[in-house]
């Protein structure tokens, strides 16, 4: 036995696998337990950057990315009741989606800022164009939208 687990590790370079069952398999099982047993809160290393550096996220980027999520669709609402009311869309990108019907639009929009919210939260603590945090995007994107909404609510007559 010795003789052939050395011929073995000899002939690969690495010793054979010990592992009976194979842990990366089962996904769905890892997710849950993930979920309320992280194991890295932290990067391992000083200067780990990567999206997998860390399993569990501060409860601050959650409730930053639902009032996110929140104000994109009353954006989304208030955009419908503004075109309603004469206005046109001003974003290129959302005029055809506009102009159609409203479940297109709505869904496209709230996607795409659900894409990237997602993105943000993963990225929070890594550092983007050299010093400044990402976590500090997703306030800054908070902040526009409250602005957003504010001033649809100007428009439509509210405020």
């Amino acid at each position: 036995m010795a003789t052939e687990l050395s011929h073995q590790v000899a002939w690969t370079g690495a010793p054979p696998e010990r592992r009976l069952v194979e842990r990366r398999r089962h996904v769905l099982r890892a997710l849950l337990l993930g979920s309320f047993y992280a194991r890295r809160r932290q990067p391992r290393r000083a200067a780990e950057q990567a999206l997998a550096a860390v399993d569990w996220h501060h409860p601050q980027w959650l409730a930053t990315a639902i009032l996110i999520l929140g104000l994109s669709c009353a954006d989304a609402l208030l955009t419908l009741a503004l075109l309603e009311r004469g206005a046109s869309e001003a974003n290129p990108l959302m005029r055809p989606l506009v102009l159609g019907s409203a479940l297109p639009f709505t869904v496209v929009k709230v996607g795409l800022t659900a894409g990237g919210v997602v993105l943000l939260t993963l990225l929070a603590s890594i550092r983007v164009f050299g010093r400044l945090q990402a976590g500090v995007l997703l306030y800054a994107l908070l902040g526009g939208y409250g602005a957003l909404i504010l001033y649809e609510f100007r428009l439509l007559g509210l405020i």
